[in-house]
This record gives structure tokens, sequence and C-alpha cells, in this order.
């Protein structure tokens, strides 16, 4: 595995200073001497030099900010710089420019199966860098598709390994659940790509749904399980109530009631307290033992 290796490069400033001066000097010289038409063999020197001069030309290169030139030597990594500004190296290196700034992405809405087999469609936003370049260049083929890809198999291995909604007290779910699943997608993407060299700084999801085909289904059911979950609250609460109205009135011995009073009462405070209409009131004029 070819790891990054930081190399400095000379200034380019007095280099560049250096070449304007002698290509001028080579120039004029030229033309001094063929307009005296000087031997030529001193004109071969001459243009032998502008020869060299151009050749020492091609080893200026500017670095620009969060950005890092790999340096290659007739095919063998030497190393990358990435300090910026105009620096000089081996005319015969070559120069691949590599970005370092902070990128993302938003995958498209893949449609998986989740953990319970329903289908259901997932979106998620990748933001990344590349932190070694000797490795985004040379151990992929093509390191910004590796990402794009590696990302998307990593979303869809894990939509399937959680329920879009949880049915059990503790369980993770994608819709209920996003920041630990935006956690856990970020190190699935990132052991993914630890081989290209590059680091995920964020992961989250970004959109989530049913399918269509089963949208409305769906959304009937979480209608159902919350009005389970209400009517669950309200009778809890509503037995609370009795008891408490039953406690209270043994306890002042405001009236006494046998056990079948004690039931109707029980019966008609469930009514008035666990119904969804305003209930009728009725008037009891029987008398009370």
């Amino acid at each position: 595995m070819i790891r990054e290796v930081r190399k400095s490069a000379a200034s380019g400033l007095l280099v560049l200073v250096v070449l304007l001066v002698l290509s001028v000097i080579d120039i004029i010289a030229f033309v001094q001497g063929a307009k005296e038409h000087a031997a030529p063999l001193l004109l071969g020197g001459y243009a032998v030099v502008a020869v060299v001069l151009a050749i020492a030309w091609m080893g200026l290169f500017i670095v620009n900010p969060n950005e890092a030139k790999v340096l290659q030597l007739f095919g063998s990594y030497v190393g990358t710089v990435h300090e910026p500004g105009l620096k000089y190296a081996n005319p015969f290196l070559t120069k691949r420019k590599v970005s370092v700034r902070v990128r993302n992405f938003e995958t498209g809405k893949l449609k998986v199966n989740d953990q319970n087999s329903n289908p259901i469609e997932i979106a998620s936003v990748v933001v990344w860098r590349v932190v070694d370049t000797a490795e985004a260049l040379f151990e992929v083929d093509d390191y910004v598709e590796y990402v794009h890809v590696q990302s998307e198999a990593a979303l869809r291995g894990l939509a399937t390994n959680y329920p879009y909604d949880a049915h059990n007290e503790g369980e993770l779910s994608l819709s209920a659940n996003a920041a630990e699943i935006s956690e856990k997608l970020k190190s699935e993407i990132q052991e993914r790509l630890a081989k290209a060299g590059v680091e995920v700084m964020e992961s989250r999801i970004s959109h989530i749904a049913y399918a269509p085909e089963i949208a409305s289904a769906m959304l009937q059911r979480q209608q159902a399980s919350a009005v389970i979950a209400a009517r669950t609250k309200i009778v809890e609460g509503a037995v609370s109530m009795v008891e408490m109205a039953l406690d209270d009135l043994a306890k002042r011995d405001i009236v006494r009631l046998d056990d079948g009073r004690k039931a109707q009462m029980v019966s008609n405070l469930l009514v008035v307290l666990c119904a969804d209409r305003n209930p009728q009131p009725i008037v009891n004029t029987g008398a009370v033992d």
C-alpha cells in the first residue's frame, strides 16, 4: 500500500526571475548573432541553451490553498507538495493536482427493504475530504466515483439492518433515531473508504419514506398504532381516577356502597372518562341504601 510522503519544493519566485533573465539574454544573443552572421556553431549553442531553458520552465508549478500536487518521476511516486504558492521541482516530474477541500454529495433515493422487509426510499448526505493523496490516486481507480459507490452500498446495507419504525421499546429505527443511525452510517462508510485515503467528516439521512406502493397502508398502520397508544394512556388514567374516587369515598365515609353499586359506579366512570363523545347525563332518582 502506497502512503503519502510530504515533500517540500523550492520557492519558484527566484527560479522564475533567473529563468526570465537567462531567456532574455539568450534571445538577445541569438538575434544579435543572426544579424552579425555569427558562426553556425555559436548559433547552435544559443539554440541548445534555449531548449534547456524551455525544459527548465516546465519545473515551475503552482499549488493553490487546500490543494496538493502529487509528484511522480517516470511512474514512481516521489512525494506530495501541500504548501501553497509558486514552487519549482525537477522538470521531468509529473505533477498531478488533488483537491483536499471538504466536499459533499447526496446519494440518490435508494429503494431498499428494511429489517422487516418493508420497501422504503432512503437517501443520505456525505461530507468528506481526501487526507492521503497517494492512496486516493494509486489505491483506487477513481476515488470520487469510489466514494459515491461505496457510500450508496453502505447506506443500502445499513437500511436492511434496521426497521423503519420501532415496535419494541429500546429498539433503534431509521425514522426515530436519526442521530444514532447517522453515526453508524458514518462509521460504515469510513470503514469502506479507509483504503482510498478519504476521511468521512459527516453523514446523515436526508430522506426516508415508505415506498409509494405501501405508503398508504403504512400510514393507516401508524395512525392505528397512535390511536391504540392514546387509548391505552386514557384507560390507565381512567382506572387510576376511579380507584382514587373509591378510596376517597371510603375514607371520608360520604356514602357506603355495596359491591353491586361499586361495580355500577366503576362502569359509569369508565364510560365517562374513556368515551370519545360527551356522555348524556341521566338523573338517578332511586334510593341509595
